[in-house]
Order: structure tokens, then sequence, then C-alpha cells
């Protein structure tokens, strides 16, 4: 038997870096100081796995595979690049430089989850802090449309709720804990404060606290379904808090306002410097789309959604947005890397995504895989290959390697420079 130590869970945006696998013959074991889900994940590895590479449901050697693939991308008008953020740094890297040799569209998940966050915050900036700042400093929690006791379940316990910080030696004693969602959940049974309000009324009680905090009178009785009492009580709480953090989920970024719930956020959140230090942090969900959003704006300017037609990178969401560019018809073929958007996109983008040839690089059997004209097995970042990771709040942390993939499964980041080469053969043959 091997132990590993200090293990980061590829799975939640959290990178929680403390586990400990235990791996016997190539087996993955045993877990310490897993959650729930990251046990899951490594315990069930082997589950669902994708047997070999195929290209129309026929078993091929990966070469073979390759060439299909590269064939596809080499013919098509207007091909997709979408996924890659539950795979390592240097695949997104490959993944955007393939983009930009067919003159593709190259896209990450954050499309359908905080690209709201990402305009706003490119309009309006941010004040942002580590997670280790918060676990250390801050006496004042704020959940606002996220649910971290079921979605990053060891957050609460080594960040935000109860762990004791340098400056918070009581842990969950001295912090203050507030859940703003529109139901109530496990969440806002932890929280001090619950603040039930109505949906798509995020915008509207964000200004009301946003006025408090400023001194106006707030005249209404309720805003979004919250007491005026209430709302001048946490703006108080606030404005007192020897350090406060809003932590925000796709609660905020998915109902009426989308980008401008955000901007009302930041707002908030700097009136509240005036009085006290405040900070704000997405509640990322993917274990890397972090890193998809900083290695593509690394490469070409942008976070998401790049449009490589022209020779150069251009950005627009809303037009080269993967949904938009599925929905519309667009895109001719795509390349899919860790991602599943055959079980999540809406009816009309996965209805063309079933038109049109499908390339599939990922780990399991998956909707998406199934539909698919070639299909690549890889292997897992943070499991079978070592890779980069970005952390929620912006943090690099070196995912481990703590079994061998099968032989023959190569990472993400090499079958995408295999398709590379062949890719360029094939345009220099003609």
């Amino acid at each position: 038997m091997t132990v590993f130590t200090d293990v980061i869970c590829p799975f939640c945006g959290c990178l929680c870096d403390d586990l400990e696998i235990t791996v016997e013959g190539n087996k993955i074991v045993r877990t310490r100081n897993a959650c729930a889900i990251s046990a899951s994940k490594y315990m069930h590895h082997e589950e669902n796995r994708i047997d070999g590479p195929t290209v129309d449901g026929k078993a091929v050697g990966i070469h073979e595979a390759v060439d299909a693939a590269a064939e596809i991308l080499a013919s098509a008008r207007r091909p997709l690049i979408y996924g890659l953020s539950s795979t390592e740094c240097g695949a997104v890297a490959e993944a955007v430089e393939l983009a930009e040799l067919v003159g593709g569209v190259v896209d990450n998940t954050s499309s359908v989850c905080h690209g709201p966050t990402i305009l706003a915050l490119q309009a309006v900036g941010e004040s942002k802090c580590t997670l280790g700042e918060v676990k250390n400093r801050a006496d004042l929690v704020v959940f606002w449309g996220c649910n971290p006791a079921e979605a990053h379940i060891r957050h609460l316990i080594r960040y935000s709720g109860m762990p004791r910080g340098l400056f918070v030696p009581e842990g969950r004693k001295g912090r203050y804990i507030v859940a703003v969602d529109v139901r109530e959940t496990r969440m806002g049974r932890v929280a001090d404060l619950f603040l039930k309000i109505e949906p798509n009324g995020d915008f509207e009680l964000l200004s009301a606290i946003r006025a408090a905090v400023r001194g106006h009178k707030i005249r209404a009785e309720t805003v979004s379904g919250v007491p005026r009492q209430q709302i001048e009580g946490l703006a108080e709480r606030m404005k007192g808090a020897k350090m406060g953090v809003i932590f925000f989920g796709l609660g905020l970024t998915q109902s009426d306002g989308r980008h401008m719930n955000i901007d009302a956020a930041v707002g908030l959140v700097a009136d509240l410097n005036h009085h006290t230090k405040f900070v704000l942090t997405p509640m990322r969900g993917h274990y890397n789309v972090a890193g998809a959003n900083t290695v593509t704006a690394w490469q070409t300017g942008y976070p998401y959604a790049v449009d490589f037609s022209r020779g150069y990178p251009r950005y627009n969401p809303g037009e080269y947005t993967s949904v938009d560019l599925l929905a519309r018809g667009e895109a001719d073929a795509a390349v899919v890397v860790a991602s599943d958007p055959a079980a999540h996109f809406p009816a009309d983008a996965a209805r063309h995504l079933g038109r049109i040839p499908v390339v599939t690089l990922d780990q399991k059997v998956s909707m998406t895989a199934l539909m698919s004209k070639v299909v690549i097995p890889v292997a897992t970042a943070g499991i079978e290959a070592e890779g980069t990771a970005y952390r929620m709040d912006g943090v690099p942390i070196r995912l481990r390697k703590v079994i061998e993939p099968h032989e023959g499964v190569l990472p993400d980041a090499e079958v995408l420079q295999m398709i590379m080469y062949r890719v360029r053969e094939l345009k220099e043959g003609a």
C-alpha cells in the first residue's frame, strides 16, 4: 500500500489540499479528509469508464481516432471547442491554440454559470482576497444564491464557517453567517440569519441594503419579500464587522438582472469599504473553471467566448458563447473536453449538437459521448495525471497524480497536441 498525503481534490472550486489517498495495486482503496462527493469520485473512479477510442461507434486505435478528429476540424468552417473546466490548465492552453489553428470558437462552462460575474467584474472591478484571509479574518460571512452545505461541502469547515482563524479564534462562535436565497436550503438552517427573497428580487434587495449602508431611510415595508427592519439591521451589522465577505452563486448570476446583480453586489461592497473591510468572491463550481478563464485570458485577452474566425481573437458573449452559437445553428463541428453539453444545454442547442460531428475527450460515458462521432478516453487530471488548477479565489494549485492511467490512455493536453499536429499536416497538404 502507498499513502499519498496532501492530495488536491479535483471536484469543486475549493480544491481542498489535505486529502490522504491510499492506493494498493494501482487501485484507490481508501480516502481520508474527503467530503462525500470527493470520496465517491475517488472510490468509484473506475466505474462507467470509456473502454477505448471509437469512430462512429466502432473501436479503433488512438491514432485512427486522432486522424478522424483532425479531419473533422480541418474541414469545418465554424468549429466549436467547449468545456475545459474539469481539466488542468495545460489542456486549456492546448485547446485555445487548437481553436486559433482551425479558426474556430473556444468557450468554457463559465458561459452558462459565472459568465455574468465576469462581465460585471470587467466593468466595475472587484474587492477580493484569498480563502485563507477569510478563514483568518472574516467575522461576517454572507452566502447569496448558493448552498455550500451541499455543493461545496468542506467550504464551511475549512474556510468560511467553522475554522479557528488568527483573528477569529473562537471559530464558528466568532462568526455571523447570513444566507440569502429564494427557498430555505440546508445552508439556511446553518446560518444565523436566513433571508428568503422573492425570485428575481436580488437587484432590488442589494440596492436597498446599499441605500441603508449609505444612511438613506427605506420607506417600503418590504423589499423583495424581506422586511425593512431586517434590511436595516443587516446593513448595520455589515458596517460594524471587522471583516466581511459575500460569497455568491448561480442564484445571483442566473436570475433576472444577470451581470447587473453582480454590479449591485460590487457597489455594495465598495460602499461597505468606507466603513470596514469587505470583499466579494464567486462560488466557482468546477474545480478549474477559474483556471479555464485565467488561461484563456492569458492567451487571448478574453476569459471565454473567443472567436478566431478572422485570424485574431474576438470576444462577444451572446454571439460567440456555445449555447448561442449552437442554438443559431452556426457551428458545423465541435470538440468537447471534460463536459457534457448534450445533457445540460437547452433543447435547441443540444439538438443542433446532435446534427454535427462531435469529438469528445472524456474519462466516462456521457450523453455527449454517446452521440459523438469520435470518442477518445483520457486520463483524469488530479488522479491519473498532474497539472495546475485555480481555486475559486484565483490561487493556482498543483494537482497530484496518485495512480497510473490504463495503458494507452493519455492526458487531455497530449491528445489535443496530437490532434493539432495532424491538423497542421492536413492543412499543409491541402
